[in-house]
């Protein structure tokens, strides 16, 4: 047996001038490595009829199944599916369960059904179709010289929808796909190529079978480890027994053992104790907020924030005092611990999470010049403060004093255990 790729097609001029991000390719690699089946390219093209078909030439000859997202709905830059007809030396029919699908619809929505609109229930006829029960552009699947090409619409979730309930049910009849092993370490205050120094031994003596990765984002470093094999027990026994070698050679700078984010740590670490956190802000505007708000069930431990944008609202909503903001200014330590302390008292929770900093790019000065933050983390009867000077543009600077304030709280939870 022999380890199964596949090639993703991204179909839409939208895609190659940036007005559409591409994110479906993103799910779709993730879906397939559950199931077994490595990624060897993605590949975006534009809506020209010759792109599309040098690309499926292309890819049927790197990979065992060719995914192709786009293209599929009923205006005229929407060429995917005559070309694929043509690709596959088909001849364009009315699917039935298709076209009582799409005149179901429209009648729920009270639409007049056009003849552009029945198009919609052509296939090729030597195609496989894959229901769409949340659009009206079905899913093709189509089979030439031991390559499977799968035509999904572009519409992420519809494209989901066809992934889920049509095609990954398919795939064990399909390949003999074998397993793909992952385990990942989240590290934080050490640079990639430190860390790559670190494990550079146990790195050298993995098998061909087993790779590291190394993914840097905002102070985290991702290590994962990832292996390929066909005995599902022995694959997860030898990668757990690695892994655990290179957890102790990072265990100083180690943050999780899992793949997660910085905020669903800190939200995990929050739920065990059944603790609450909110947060006072000033140069981040609200974005720690909003990285914690993001995730769904966050009300259970975050009460909310004041963004403190402006002097006037850290001394009338926060308290802080004028004098402190007249001698040291609003980016101080002395600010940060008022900002935390009034405001965990005000939404009364355990944690309070206060930054304070000038992200640029203009606004700094001699005494504090651009990239200068105060964070404050109060609860249990103290508060521990950090300085921060970075180096980075407006946008990356908010983000990375975000990741830093999260830190913080998260050591600051860890030592309260």
């Amino acid at each position: 047996m022999e380890k199964v790729f596949a090639s993703i097609i991204t179909i839409g001029d939208e895609l190659l001038i940036g007005q559409v991000v591409d994110t479906n390719s993103a799910w779709i690699a993730q879906e397939l490595n559950k199931n077994g089946i490595s990624l060897k390219h993605r590949v975006a093209v534009g809506d020209v009829r010759d792109d599309i078909w040098q690309a499926l030439d292309e890819e049927s000859r790197a990979a065992s199944l060719v995914i192709i997202t786009g293209g599929l709905g009923p205006t005229a830059d929407d060429i995917t599916k005559p070309l694929l007809c043509d690709y596959f030396g088909g001849r364009m029919v009315v699917d039935q369960p298709t076209l009582d699908h799409v005149q179901k619809i429209f009648a729920r929505l009270n639409r007049p059904f056009t003849e552009r609109n029945m198009k919609q229930a052509e296939v090729p006829d030597v195609c496989t179709v894959l229901k769409n029960e949340r659009g009206t552009a079905p899913g093709m699947m189509f089979r030439k010289d031991g390559v499977v090409y799968v035509s999904l619409p572009g519409v992420p979730h519809e494209m989901k929808w066809i992934m889920e309930n049509q095609f990954i049910p398919l795939i064990p009849q399909l390949f003999d796909t074998g397993f793909i092993e992952h385990r990942t370490l989240l590290t934080y205050g050490i640079g990639e190529s430190f860390l790559a120094d670190r494990v550079q031994e146990l790195e050298e003596a993995l098998p061909p079978h087993i790779k590291l990765a190394y993914l840097p984002n905002y102070g985290i470093v991702r290590l994962r480890l990832t292996g390929f094999g066909f005995d599902k027990n022995g694959l997860k026994k030898e990668i757990e027994e690695r892994f655990q070698l290179f957890k102790e050679k990072v265990k100083e700078f180690l943050v999780a053992d899992e793949d997660i984010t910085m905020e669903l740590l800190v939200a995990k670490l929050l739920q065990e104790k059944n603790e609450t956190l909110c947060t006072a802000e000033s140069c981040t505007g609200g974005n720690i907020a909003r990285m914690i708000t993001a995730n769904a069930g966050s009300s259970a431990y975050y009460k909310g924030t004041v963004v403190s944008y402006d002097n006037e609202v850290k001394q009338n909503v926060l308290g802080v005092k004028e004098e402190t903001l007249a001698s040291v200014g609003a980016v101080s330590e002395e600010t940060v611990i008022q900002m935390a302390e009034s405001v965990r008292k005000i939404m009364n929770t355990d944690y309070a999470v206060a930054v304070s900093g000038i992200m640029g790019p203009g606004g700094g000065s001699a005494e504090k010049p651009v990239g200068l933050v105060w964070m404050a983390v109060a609860g249990k009867g103290r508060v521990v403060t950090r300085e921060f000077r970075l180096s980075y543009n407006r946008a990356r600077n908010i983000e990375m004093t975000s990741y830093h304030a999260l830190n913080l709280l998260r050591i600051f939870i860890n030592e309260n255990r």
